[in-house]
């Protein structure tokens, strides 16, 4: 049965039933899935306000607004479910088979993910507990990627490892955060004595509660004059974090980075929280399985992927597809650098032999052979691709078709950074950044690595600045941008590369204009000049008439003529510039003649308003 005619063209009516699409699917897609003509797709969402192209991604939205008008119920598959399906077609499953086998189950130690507001002390916690300085070697004292590290401690004479994830400092890492919140056991939320419950505590508190995992809180600096270890556990009970001393189920526990104090109250906190909390088992029989915790680019070795294995035992020389990215694992490092044999669960590692370098927070698997590898890496990568696409595109309807034409201003970006979480935060950050609808922010290339003689010759193409994060240009890359004037921009601190792109687009916009009134005068006679026209005879009754400016001619309250000009102002005989308040002077408005007594004369000029 076919849908109505929407100006000529006939669809296949769907009557309810559901078409499983990807995100970013084209209009192309849709019809293979529907029996329908591309051609037909494009005129019906034509009718419905939005112009698409047959190839062009489209977005959740419009795929839905559009299935609704044919009757097809469009369901947009998530990147999990399609994970899941393309897995399904090699035979694979990701993380929902387990061993029966008790055999296969082993005791893994927790994964604990450290969150709270920029500056309350999470990696000089960290430090502490690892004997490291990280802290030290971050810009600006604020963590700038993610690092995972196991430790050894003991709890009733047991040697018992706990894997720490240190999660980035900086409110626009939100995302970075939450997905460490997703691969972690238990969360402790550090929070500073002298300074108290902060926007990032709150946030941070909100995704270890989503993530529905067991929070131990570490109140810090209890060592500063001011701090207050009572008001932060007052304050955490507004959010449903009750301490054991209350009457609650959070631990608390009083700590110092810079002292040392209760750093091993804390351990035997976390590990206490995790015996009675969870069951912390794996399955090491499995497939090994994880998630991508960071990712970056090694002058020496390549691309070097820190990932947590989740299930089964990950070895050197398994074939791996991590993301979009693919290969054998050549060798696998601990947090040391130090050689590995193997990663059992819960312990992160470094894998060297990838193909590029994954995004944080991406998925990985080990496979049979290293063709399923490339071809699930190959399928991904065109997934990933079509969602951005989708994403970047701009919806224009027919309403908004004229505004569309006219000339809309885009800023272009290249973005490189030194690891993959990095660049993706940043590249997030920037996305969200709102000046106005006549300036678009596009982001065309993003990579991880220093700045390449071909990222300058993309620059060159599309005029794009180049944004380089921890890294710099390199080699021919700089004497190329030198010569063309390429602009490169390097950051070492995210909020102030956030800072300069918005102002960027802030210039990019047209000037706004404000009137500034400069005085009025009331013609009291006209007198006709010969070659000149007619002249008011006027009383200057507020502020100043300044010659060459703009007037506007007013008469019984009503606008007469705008944009009219001051051409000539005159005191008696002798020209003037100016003429005050109070004054009698002599005013001529060009060729505009139809001026009559007791008419006012408005002048103004228009200057440039700043923008907020």
């Amino acid at each position: 049965m076919a849908a109505p005619s929407m100006g000529g063209v006939s669809l296949p009516r769907g009557n309810g039933q559901t078409v499983r699409l990807p995100r970013g699917a084209s209009l192309t897609d849709l019809a293979e899935r529907i029996n329908a003509e591309p051609a037909a797709l494009v005129t019906a969402l034509f009718h419905l306000g939005e112009m698409i192209t047959a190839t062009q991604s489209v977005n959740d939205e419009t795929l839905q607004l559009l299935g609704a008008e044919i009757g097809w119920v469009i369901q947009v598959v998530s990147p999990e479910d399609e994970d899941r399906e393309l897995l399904d077609t090699f035979d694979l499953t990701f993380g929902d088979e387990e061993s029966d086998d008790e055999d296969d189950w082993d005791i893994r130690p927790p994964v604990v993910t450290v969150m709270g507001h920029v500056d309350h002390g999470k990696t000089k916690l960290l430090d502490a507990l690892r004997h490291a300085n990280v802290a030290g070697k971050e810009a600006g004292g604020i963590t700038q990627h993610i690092g995972a590290y196991q430790i050894i401690t003991e709890l009733e004479g047991n040697e018992r490892p706990v894997t720490f994830i240190d999660t980035p400092g900086h409110e626009s890492f939100t995302a970075m955060r939450a997905r460490g919140a997703k691969v972690t056991d238990i969360v402790v939320l550090v929070v500073a004595a002298d300074d108290g419950v902060m926007p990032q505590t709150v946030e941070a508190l909100n995704h270890a509660q989503a993530a529905n995992v067991p929070i131990v809180v570490a109140v810090n600096k209890i060592d500063k004059e001011g701090a207050n270890p009572a008001k932060i556990r007052q304050q955490l009970t507004e959010y449903g974090l009750v301490a054991e001393e209350y009457g609650g189920d959070t631990m608390f526990v009083d700590v110092s980075a810079t002292t040392r104090q209760g750093l091993d109250d804390l351990l035997s906190a976390i590990l206490l929280t995790a015996d009675a909390s969870l069951d912390l088992r794996a399955n090491i029989g499995q497939d090994p399985q994880g998630v991508v915790i960071e990712g970056k680019l090694d002058k020496g070795r390549g691309p070097v992927a820190t990932v947590m294995v989740q299930r089964g035992t990950l070895r050197q020389g398994d074939s791996i597809v991590a993301g979009d990215a693919y290969g054998r694992v050549r060798s696998l490092l601990d947090e040391h650098g130090n050689k590995l044999k193997e990663a059992l669960p819960a312990r992160p590692v470094q894998v060297v032999g990838l193909t590029s370098v994954p995004r944080a927070g991406d998925t990985f698997l080990v496979v049979e052979e290293d063709r399923i590898a490339r071809q699930i890496a190959d399928r991904r990568q065109a997934r990933i691709r079509n969602a951005q696409n989708a994403s970047m595109r701009k919806r224009i309807s027919l309403e908004d078709l004229d505004a569309a034409l006219k000339e809309t201003r885009q800023l272009n970006l290249i973005i490189k950074g030194d690891n993959s979480g990095t660049v993706e935060a940043l590249e997030e950050a920037l996305m969200k950044i709102e000046v106005s609808d006549d300036i678009a922010l596009r982001v065309i290339h993003r990579g991880v690595g220093g700045i390449t003689k071909s990222d300058i010759d993309l620059a060159l193409a599309d005029d794009v600045i180049v944004l380089g994060f921890n890294v710099r240009a390199e080699g021919q890359a700089t004497e190329l941008a030198a010569r063309e004037g390429v602009d490169v921009r390097y950051y070492t601190v995210i909020y102030q590369a956030i800072e300069e792109i918005e102002s960027a687009l802030k210039g990019m916009l047209k000037p706004e204009y404000e009137e500034v009134q400069l005085g009025t005068a009331e013609v009291r006679e006209v007198f006709r000049v010969p070659k000149i026209g007619n002249v008011a005879g006027s009383l200057v009754r507020s502020g100043t008439i300044v010659r060459n400016s703009k007037a506007r001619l007013v008469r019984d309250g009503a606008v007469v003529a705008d944009n009219l000009t001051v051409e000539s102002l005159r005191r008696f005989k002798d020209d003037a510039t100016e003429v005050r308040e109070g004054y009698e002077c002599g005013i001529g408005l060009g060729s505009f003649n139809d001026i009559k007594a007791d008419d006012v004369i408005q002048t103004f000029e228009l200057r440039e308003k700043p923008r907020a």
